[in-house]
């Protein structure tokens, strides 16, 4: 009886900052790959496509930083229009990422830029927590916007309050976000 579930993807633009620190980054681990054999190299590539993963994200995500994060990053940009958008309509969204740090920028930028409660659920967040946010965003009046990790908010949870539901950074397996999405 679930109605049909339409999926987008959304392309977003690097800023100038993410798409030099990209090819930068690129470069150097390109050169430190070609001269590396076995186990290392494997583990080069591998660091590399997390880091890319990281700068397309946003450029603090990589760098570790707590600076500002507006005017950064195409896809946070084109998520919080999505989000304030879905907000307009009176809907409910659930955003997940495989980062916990990127969460915490999100909440941060979120709720300075929306005005709204962003709930967030980590590994880290102890059961009686989780089950209180779930509690509370499920509530008719609770708050609207839920931020998760993949592997905390993938399984076992029924969000169904939620009607639009953003995977800012792409898992790794697609059965995984696949699971997280038919949680809402």
């Amino acid at each position: 009886d679930l109605p049909p579930k339409n999926e987008m993807k959304v392309v977003c633009t690097l800023t100038r900052e993410q798409a030099s620190l990209y090819k930068a980054v690129v470069d150097e681990e390109l050169r430190r790959i070609e001269s590396s054999r076995g186990i290392e190299r494997r583990g080069r590539v591998l660091a590399l496509l997390m880091a890319t993963k990281q700068i397309c994200n946003h450029p603090a995500h990589y760098l570790g930083e707590t600076g500002p994060l507006p005017g950064r990053s195409g896809k946070l940009a084109r998520v919080a229009e999505m989000l304030e958008e879905a907000l307009a309509a009176g809907d409910k969204a659930l955003v997940f990422t495989q980062f916990r740090e990127m969460g915490d920028k999100l909440v941060e930028h979120l709720v300075t830029r929306l005005g709204v409660e962003v709930l967030f659920l980590h590994g880290g967040t102890p059961k009686k927590a989780r089950d209180e946010m779930v509690r509370r965003f499920q509530e008719p009046h609770g708050p609207r916007l839920f931020v998760l990790s993949v592997k905390a908010g993938g399984t076992g949870l029924n969000l169904t309050a939620a009607n639009h539901v953003f995977h800012y950074d792409r898992w790794w397996n697609p059965a995984v976000e696949d699971q997280a999405t038919d949680r809402a």
